[in-house]
């Protein structure tokens, strides 16, 4: 089923100072393996600087772009490794390209053979802007990121003490409802075994959100554990106007989701279109190892009457949850051909 894809953000660097500043020094430093700082006049030493501004600023705008090149396509940490390997080996074999090519142009201007011993020297020195740029942008990145993590980790911590405070301003409910529920299933006669059992989902459900209220993820056996005992108590009512597929190939179970994301999107489903003998509302469940997405779709039938219009709040929670989450894509939503579709990100690390 096709899914959204994802383009990657635009790179702003906002590197104005390291190039202003780094050029000029890095130039002059290069100079000096080469003897050139030591010339007999000052407007000698202009012109030497001003080519060794001239090769410095190719060989950091050069490294420059091969960095956001290679950072759009390999953006998180653990792609870290990968991405240097990358930036290390086609940084080389440029620099190598460059130099050999230049030398090669010298001697032939002088009439002379390649000299090796002088190529692996002038390769040596400009390797030094390329190795520096690199290093100045990835630490750069690094550090984003870092102070990127930190800021996610307060909301999260934020969010999970406001989520025990309300935990606890409402701690009599969950007593006093299992209690009530207890009471209940033991004034049923045993031989109604349909009510019996829809106690004991009823309970379960409630036990599960109260649980989800302390993880962050769960993994996907459990979401759905808990999504089929919701929809169990939903098909009592809607019996046969309420469809359910899924596909969920076993290797996906052990993968991660925010609690109750999955939920919320049945339940909206449930609360905003019509379910009807003339109009089931259909939905499916499904798990794409290929794109990484667990995919939730109903049929989209808008109720007319009866309820105010959706404000959109519980998508942009489920979205701002897996944000903090620092899911590797986005969730993605989108309607076609009749069908509402909400892609989640599955995840891999806690």
């Amino acid at each position: 089923m096709p899914v959204a894809s994802e383009r990657p953000a635009p790179i702003r660097l906002n590197d104005r100072w390291f190039l202003l500043i780094g050029i000029p020094v890095l130039s002059l430093l290069v100079m000096l393996p080469r003897g050139i700082l030591h010339v007999p006049s000052f407007p000698v030493f202009l012109i030497n600087w001003g080519v060794s501004l001239l090769f410095t600023c190719s060989f950091w705008f050069t490294g420059r772009a091969l960095w956001i090149a290679l950072f759009r396509r390999l953006p998180h940490v653990d792609q870290t490794v990968r991405r240097l390997w990358l930036l290390a080996i086609l940084n080389t074999a440029i620099t190598a390209v460059v130099t050999l090519t230049l030398d090669s142009i010298v001697g032939w201007l002088q009439n002379a053979r390649l000299d090796w011993p002088t190529f692996w020297f002038e390769f040596g020195l400009n390797m030094v802007p390329t190795v520096v740029v690199q290093l100045i942008y990835e630490s750069s990145n690094f550090f984003r990121q870092w102070a990127e993590n930190v800021r996610r980790a307060e909301q999260l911590q934020s969010a999970g003490v406001q989520s025990q405070l309300e935990a606890l301003q409402s701690q009599l409910d969950p007593h006093f409802l299992f209690n009530s529920l207890n009471t209940l299933s033991a004034i049923i006669e045993p031989e109604n075994e349909p009510a019996q059992q829809f106690v004991e989902q009823l309970s379960d459900v409630y036990r599960y959100v109260l649980l989800a209220r302390e993880r962050t993820t769960v993994p996907l056996s459990e979401e759905l554990a808990f999504v089929d005992t919701y929809l169990a108590l939903h098909k009592v009512r809607f019996r046969d106007n309420l469809r359910v597929t899924q596909h969920v190939p076993p290797e996906a179970l052990g993968l991660l989701v925010a609690p109750l994301s999955i939920q919320l999107l049945v339940e909206n489903a449930l609360k905003h279109n019509v379910a009807s003998r003339e109009h089931p509302l259909e939905l499916r469940l499904t798990a794409n190892l290929a794109t990484g997405c667990f995919v939730v779709e109903n049929t989209l039938r808008p109720r007319t009457s009866g309820l105010a219009p959706g404000t959109g709040t519980g998508l942009r929670n489920v979205r701002h949850r897996y944000e903090l989450l620092q899911a590797p894509r986005p969730v993605v939503v989108s309607t076609d051909e009749g069908w509402f579709r909400v892609c989640l990100p599955l995840l891999t690390v806690a």
